[in-house]
């Protein structure tokens, strides 16, 4: 009897700690499940998170590639291009200047003694537009008395002959045009009433209206003037006027 209760008591102990060891093994697989699932779960989100980088990356490179893309299109087609296409390609060219005349709002003038001599004056003629535009080949010019009623005695200078070549004399936009004028060529006695030059810068295509006066001043004698075609130098103006009065 004492031998079978022994026995019980062995099993029941051995029982016992199997019970206790499936438990703690249970208890393991468990846990080590959980820990797998965190695992997998920390994955997936850093899988997630590292796909989803490249593409803020991606679209951060577009934009900045859109950017720069959207400045040099807006140089290249902005106005700069357009406007010195404009001005290189036609507006400043020879051949638009000779189908455009010069109106006289796009023309300031200037008249002052040529440096070194005492009776000849520089005729200025300044284009202030936009544009190139075509001149006559000199202005027109007449000396008179500045209170007279009647110009019908004023004095026209004598001009070069033989004239031909292109149909305008051009002016670029900010460039002059200089005809230069010989008051007196020989020196000699002159007229002393004329104190005054009027000016019109085309005389092939602007109205009488847009003639201008300057003075000379009170000591201007007048004979045989002589004046020259449009030059872009007072040199070049001088030489021409030179050759006043010749064919």
């Amino acid at each position: 009897m004492s031998t079978l209760r022994h026995r019980t008591t062995v099993l029941a102990a051995a029982t016992t700690a199997v019970l206790a060891l499936a438990l703690t093994a249970c208890g393991g697989d468990d846990t080590g499940t959980k820990s797998a699932g965190s695992a997998s779960d920390a994955a997936v989100a850093a899988a997630s998170t590292g796909a989803s980088q490249p593409a803020a990356d991606a679209t951060t490179t577009n934009t900045g590639a859109t950017k720069a893309n959207t400045s040099k299109t807006g140089t290249s087609n902005g106005s700069a291009k357009t406007g010195g296409g404009t001005g290189s390609d036609g507006n400043t060219s020879d051949s638009y200047a000779y189908k455009h005349p010069c109106q006289s709002g796009d023309l300031s003038i200037r008249v002052y003694p040529r440096e070194g001599s005492a009776t000849q004056q520089v005729i200025e003629v300044n284009n202030v537009g936009a544009n190139s535009c075509g001149l006559s080949y000199f202005p027109r010019v007449s000396l008179g008395a500045s209170k007279a009623s009647d110009h019908s005695s004023d004095i026209q200078p004598a001009v070069p002959g033989g004239l031909g070549g292109a149909p305008a004399y051009p002016v670029k936009p900010k460039t002059a045009a200089l005809a230069v004028i010989d008051l007196n060529p020989s020196g000699a006695n002159g007229l002393t009433w004329i104190d005054e030059m009027n000016v019109l810068a085309d005389g092939d295509h602007m109205p009488n209206a847009d003639t201008q006066n300057f003075e000379l001043g009170p000591d201007v004698k007048v004979r045989d003037p002589k004046l020259g075609l449009y030059r872009s130098t007072v040199a070049e103006a001088v030489s021409s006027m030179k050759q006043a009065g010749t064919s």
